[in-house]
This record gives C-alpha cells, structure tokens and sequence, in this order.
C-alpha cells in the first residue's frame, strides 16, 4: 500500500508473479527445468484501494513460440478491472546457464491454457 492507501505498483507486480508461480510449478505439472521473465508488460485501469478481501486473478496463455511463451492477466473483482497485463516466459537451463526450447509437454500443458483451448472445447 502507498501512501495514498492505494495497492502500490510494485505489489501488482508480486501479485502476477504469485499468479504464475502457482500455474507453471504444480504437482502435477511444471517447468522442471526452469523459466526466467524476459519482460512485463502492465496497463493500470484504475486504483485498487487497500482492503481485506482478497482480489481475483485471471491468467491465460496468449501465445507460444519455439523459445518463449506470454502469460496474460487480468487482476480484477468481478464487474472492475484493475490491470490487464501479460509476461513474456523464457524456459531457461540453469545448468548451461542458457535459455531453452519449449519442451513437447510443456507446449501440451501450455496449449490447454490458451484461448484455443476454450474455443475447441465449446465446440466439442
């Protein structure tokens, strides 16, 4: 909170990376290897005022490529958005201290999350 009672802009940040910490390194599921953020990008819609409930997070995958792949956000309640935002994922070996290709299963587990996923499976 700053000093105006208002979510600082560095805790949205927090809040996005403990959204996709808990999507890419499950038990079931996760990037064994490893994953390193190669940018943010954030769009502030309006001022989140302290308070003691907590506030949604929405995460989708928005595109994959060979060698990196974007998470997308919306943090919000359900009728007001705060901010819309997406990161750019690089799988990374920590090992060669390299970054890496997309993994055929982690492209699997990737896909069920992007918005191709949602339209098959209205679809089906």
């Amino acid at each position: 909170m700053d000093a105006y009672g208002h979510v600082n802009n560095a805790v949205f940040i927090r809040y996005l990376e403990e959204a996709r910490i808990n999507f890419l390194f499950r038990p079931d599921k996760e990037f064994k290897q490893g994953s390193v953020v190669a940018r943010h990008e954030i769009d502030y819609k309006r001022q989140l005022v302290h308070r003691h409930h907590p506030v949604d997070i929405e995460l989708w995958v928005s595109e994959i490529k060979a060698a990196s792949f974007t998470i997308s956000y919306e943090v919000k309640d359900e009728d007001l958005v705060y901010v819309r935002a997406s990161t750019v994922v690089v799988p990374f070996d920590f090992e060669t201290q390299r970054p890496r290709r997309i993994t055929a299963e982690e492209r699997e587990f990737l896909r069920e999350y992007t918005d191709e996923a949602d339209e098959e499976a209205v679809a089906a």
